[in-house]
């Protein structure tokens, strides 16, 4: 039987959180590289919160939503298997954006980087935590934040490969490290996993108090996975100068008719802070270094991940829903091989 490649398709736009029919599994013929390319075989999906912005609802990020039948935007971990590319040869790992396909032809433009093998770092932490979201958070923490020694972080979404990172950053940064998750199990692996100084639980009903308990002489950074309800309760605690990157508005993704709008504005001007979103793909000068930081931090295990995997393509849009819920923790990948 001849081998085929299969696809997750965008199907149509969901209303409110995504279903597992808003998305098609495919099959289709194994594409074959030209001259300057090069075959993958996929062997791990990344699954992250902004491609529910890409399926819809008006969003503008990387200018809008996909088409209907257009393969699922996503980044792989995959192996080159057969090559008509001088840079590129059969046995090299690669991770680049090429989308929820078990196979893809690539002429190297849509990838990332070429992995070059660590002993001390395992291969799918290049879709977490030495990849585009341990990125994004030493980006956010350390170019956007302006995060400096004995300031106080706060991280939204601590649990998250995203989140779990910019504490454990700011930790080696000598700044002390708080974190709001979902649940007591969560709150535990923040603290005692990934080593942040205290944890709050956003599922609890007093999440203002606890905050408050645990927030000092203030907040100078606030790493802003969720936005919404969660930065107004933040911004009256941040410190004059405070600086806010906004990586994510996790609340509102899934967010039917009119979206939550931010209420403490006033205090932009009252305390001069500075809130700003930012996008990886617009530091991509820094990549290189932060890809060798954090892996040295892996290395030297001053950098710890956790990885929930979801088995076969055929699961990626249940991983998918389920991690819009906040049911993984850490980085939610799908072995595809």
């Amino acid at each position: 039987m001849t081998e085929m490649n299969r696809q997750v398709l965008f199907r149509r736009e969901p209303r409110g959180l995504p279903v597992v029919d808003d998305f098609e599994i495919v099959e289709t013929p194994m594409p074959e590289p030209g001259e300057g390319q090069f075959l993958i075989a996929n062997q791990y999906l990344s699954l992250d919160p902004y491609m529910r912005m890409l399926m819809g609802g008006g969003w503008m990020f990387r200018g809008g939503a996909m088409t209907p039948g257009q393969v699922m935007v996503g980044r792989t971990l995959g192996t080159v298997i057969e090559s008509r590319h001088p840079d590129y040869k059969p046995g090299d790992t690669v991770v680049g954006r090429v989308g929820w396909q078990t196979h893809v032809v690539s002429d190297g433009s849509d990838l990332d980087f070429k992995i070059t093998p660590r002993d001390d770092v395992t291969a799918t932490a290049y879709l977490g935590a030495c990849g585009s979201n341990g990125a994004t958070a030493w980006v956010g923490l350390k170019l956007v934040g302006g995060a400096k020694a004995g300031e106080t972080v706060l991280v939204s979404a601590a649990a998250g490969s995203v989140g779990s990172a910019v504490g454990q950053i700011a930790k080696t940064m000598d700044c002390r490290a708080i974190g709001i998750a979902g649940g007591p199990e969560k709150c535990r692996i923040v603290t005692e996993e990934f080593g942040f100084d205290a944890c709050c639980d956003y599922k609890r009903d007093d999440l203002k108090a606890q905050l408050a308990a645990v927030a000092g002489d203030g907040i100078d950074v606030y790493f802003d996975n969720v936005g919404a309800e969660m930065l107004d309760m933040v911004m009256p605690m941040l410190n004059r100068r405070a600086r806010v990157p906004v990586c994510g508005v996790l609340s509102q993704y899934n967010a039917e008719g009119e979206r939550y709008g931010v209420k403490n504005t006033r205090l932009l001007f009252d305390k001069s802070l500075r809130l700003e979103g930012f996008l990886l793909a617009d530091f991509q000068d820094s990549w290189d270094q932060a890809r060798a930081d954090l892996e040295n931090l892996v290395g030297e295990d001053r950098l710890r991940y956790r990885e929930t995997i979801a088995e076969g393509l055929d699961n990626a849009p249940e991983a998918f829903i389920g991690m819009l819920q906040g049911r993984n923790i850490g980085k939610q990948l799908v072995q595809l091989a």
